[in-house]
């Protein structure tokens, strides 16, 4: 039998609904890699994409895969070409590996790569792990006064700064964003802390929108009981964190003429249909995200400073035995973000 070196745990999806705690090799990394062993791992949406369909639109499952994107944790090792003192560094990871030479990476667009390799997205595994391998220069050092917990959800965090530079937040902005889950709760953050002077969050969820109240947002609203289209409700730019076609079509009418709609929310239907009219009437700039590029530093910057507040959206802490448990926690309205801590199993 062939010797595959030193073996780690890690949780491994094996088919849909089907993850199963297993040892796995210790990944290898290049001359510009470190290996960092995981501290803290965020569930996103589309870790639970992944385990109930086995896809997202176009990227779909095909071999066993490690989930695990939003993470944090220490370099144990380094490649030949990174420096050893990096060793010890506790570090957040920015999930993504990119080839640094299309137009697109040199355009300083390298979130979309032309072959870009990110963190549980097929065929490249994640982080609910014990060690995953990343660039050295994709794992930013944190302060000791940052939670690993924290360090990891810079990822979502990142969403939330991609998300406002689209949407063009600044000092006196005023904001609608469908969605109080946690991206919505994270985009509402950002936006204060880069100077919205008013933030709104819809759901259609009451215990979301007390915890948006709590976490971020000056004010919240009931979509079906709301006439999006009333003056009064008029803003600067809607962020949808939905995914929704009636939310999206509801927010559209909210935004005054030359404003901005930028779709985050992962969608079931990748057709929607959008109120074209008013967008044209209104010279809407439309746009979604695809990730991120160059957020690491802010983020950072952000939750050093407490302008944002990661730890506090923490509603669960789960062993790497308990992915399942992590993953299925999501549908619960209460759970905000939870954390797949690796070291923590039976």
């Amino acid at each position: 039998m062939a010797d595959n070196g030193p073996l780690m745990w890690a949780s491994v999806l094996e088919g849909t609904k089907n993850v199963v705690l297993k040892e796995v090799p210790v990944p290898k990394i290049g001359p510009n890699q470190v290996l960092v062993q995981i501290a803290a791992v965020g569930v996103c949406g589309s870790d639970v994409h992944y385990y109930l369909d086995g896809r997202i639109g176009d990227f779909i499952v095909e071999q066993p895969m490690i989930l695990g994107h939003e993470a944090s944790g220490t370099i144990v090792k380094v490649g030949a070409d990174v420096p050893a003192e990096r060793i010890g560094q506790r570090v957040s990871i920015e999930p993504q590996h990119v080839c640094r030479v299309c137009p697109q990476c040199k355009a300083g667009r390298y979130n979309l790569c032309e072959k870009i390799e990110f963190y549980a997205t097929p065929p490249i595994d994640g982080a609910f792990a014990d060690y995953a391998p990343i660039d050295a220069d994709f794992a930013y050092p944190v302060p000791d006064s940052l939670s690993f917990e924290a360090a990891a959800l810079c990822e979502p965090l990142s969403v939330g700064i991609w998300s406002n530079l689209k949407a063009g937040t600044q000092p006196g902005s005023r904001l609608l964003i469908a969605g109080g889950g946690p991206i919505g709760i994270i985009i509402a953050q950002t936006a204060k802390a880069f100077g919205a002077d008013e933030v709104i969050i819809s759901d259609i969820v009451p215990g979301r929108r007390e915890l948006a109240l709590k976490l971020g947002a000056d004010r919240v609203v009931d979509p079906a009981q709301t006439d999006f289209a009333d003056p009064g409700m008029q803003v600067d730019a809607f962020i949808d964190a939905s995914g929704a076609e009636a939310a999206i079509a509801a927010g559209i009418l909210a935004v005054r003429g030359n404003g901005r709609v930028i779709l985050v929310g992962m969608s079931p239907n990748p057709n929607q249909n959008l109120p074209t009219a008013t967008i044209a009437s209104r010279e809407l700039i439309l746009t979604g995200i695809f990730r991120y590029a160059n957020t690491w530093p802010t983020a950072i910057k952000l939750v050093s400073s407490g302008k944002v507040d990661l730890d506090s959206l923490v509603t669960g802490r789960f062993g790497l035995d308990k992915v399942v448990e992590a993953l299925e926690s999501t549908h619960n309205p209460a759970t905000l973000k939870s954390i797949v801590v690796p070291s923590q199993r039976g």
